[in-house]
This record gives structure tokens, sequence and C-alpha cells, in this order.
């Protein structure tokens, strides 16, 4: 029986098996993956590397449901998500996946708090319990002053941390995060870096991160190359202590 949404199973967080996708038709047409194998256990820290477009993004893409794959088997906490009505999907991205992009990606209308509340106001949680749980993430990451700018308002590393906030709101299964430090000046490239790792560690949330940097990808347990449509492990074992595996949430989870 396949498990709920949000629900937490045991066994690898993602599957994949044969993914293959290719853009356009004919002449025009652009073969990006072929015949992908991937697979990530619960808590896992995995960096994807490989040259500008070699198709890392749209790996994420379709891990994280944004895009289709022409053939092959995907399965993210023990479900099929492309199995799933349109509604379905949307409840199962929403609540079990969270994203951070390179540009971040907030509503310029909406504070910080809102932005990070918007995952629970749009699963149709109670308003109060949404912005009490953004309140106390700002809080961990050091924003509790500043959960009432707009975005705008907000420096580059500021919003990007917003944006992790609102990615972690939920305590998605998986993590995906795609270049986060690529908009970021060094500085607070490396602010950011050390959050999601921290974050990672405390909580225990299964990440994939894509990066071009191979300093980043150091920091990660597992490494994957994406080259010629394919994957291929290039290296394996902690060399990060933030990297080791998960000691799990330190307090209560947040309801």
């Amino acid at each position: 029986m396949s498990a709920a949404v949000g629900e937490q199973v045991s066994g690898p967080v993602v599957e994949v098996r044969g993914l293959s996708k290719t853009y356009g038709v004919g002449a025009a047409a652009l073969e990006v993956l072929r015949g992908v194998d991937l697979e990530v256990g619960r808590g896992e820290l995995l960096a994807i590397v490989g040259p500008s477009g070699s198709g890392k993004s749209t790996l994420l893409h379709i891990l994280g449901t944004l895009d289709r794959p022409d053939s092959g088997e995907v399965r993210i906490a023990s479900r099929d998500p492309f199995a799933l009505s349109a509604e379905a999907l949307a409840r199962f991205r929403n609540r079990s996946l969270g994203f951070v992009f390179q540009f971040h990606q907030l509503l310029p209308d909406f504070t910080a708090l809102e932005n990070v509340a918007m995952p629970s106001r749009i699963a149709g949680e109670p308003v109060s319990q949404g912005l009490e749980r953004a309140a106390r993430l700002l809080a961990e990451v050091g924003l509790d002053s500043r959960s009432h700018a707009l975005p705008h308002e907000l420096s580059g590393g500021e919003r990007q941390r917003v944006a992790i906030c609102r990615a972690l709101s939920l305590e998605p299964e998986l993590l995906l995060a795609d270049e986060p430090t690529g908009n970021l000046d060094p500085r607070s490239g490396e602010r950011v870096l050390e959050l999601l790792l921290e974050l990672r560690r405390r909580r225990g949330t299964t990440t994939i991160l894509v990066t071009h940097n191979p300093e980043i990808a150091d920091r990660c347990a597992r490494v994957l190359l994406l080259d010629r449509r394919q994957l291929e492990e290039v290296s394996r074992g902690s060399r990060d202590a933030s990297a080791a595996a998960p000691e799990g949430p330190t307090e209560p989870r947040v309801p």
C-alpha cells in the first residue's frame, strides 16, 4: 500500500530507474537524460555535479515533479508521483517536497513571515498555525527581527535564508536545492551553505543539492557526476562533520 502524503516511510526516499528525457522532436531533438538510475537514502546529503547544460536542473525538476520524464520509474517516499491526479500531485509537491532555487523566488508583495507560511496556507492549515511555525523557523536562522520585511528590503543572503525556511516549513521528505548559492557573493554563499548543512544535520531532511562548485560538493557525503546524459558516482563518505549522519531533531518536531 502506498504511503499517505506527508507520511514518513522506511527505505530509500528517492528511487529512480531507467529515467530518460528528451526535448524537441526530429532533427531538433535534444536528449538530456538516458537510463538514469538513482537511489537516495533517508537523511542522506547528496551533491550532483556536472558541466553546464548536462541536465542537472532537468533531473532536479523531474525529482521535484516540476517536469515529467519520457520513460523510466520515479518513486519519492515510496510513491509514484506521476501516477497521481493533478490535484493529488499538487498536494504531494507542497507537503513532501521542498525547493531552494538559485534565485529565491519569494513573493514580492508578502513579508518574510508570510512567504515562509505560504506552503501551510496552501495546505489549508489554520493561518495562526502557519504563522507560528514560520516565526519559529525564521528565529532558528537568525531572521526573527526581519520577519516583517518585504523581499526587496532584505539582502541576498537573507532572502535565500527565507527561501530555505519556506522550503522546510512543512518538514518535507525531500529537499531539492538547485545552485542555492550561485547568485550570492562568496561570504553570503558560505553562510547559506553552512545553514543548509546545519539544518539538514539537525532535522535529518534528505537533501539533494545541484552545484557546479567543487568546494560545495566536497562538503556533501556523496557526490554524483551527471555527464553524457548519465549519472556516475565519483565519491562517497563524509568529508565534513556536518555531512555526517543526521542527529535528528533536537526538540519536538514542529506541529
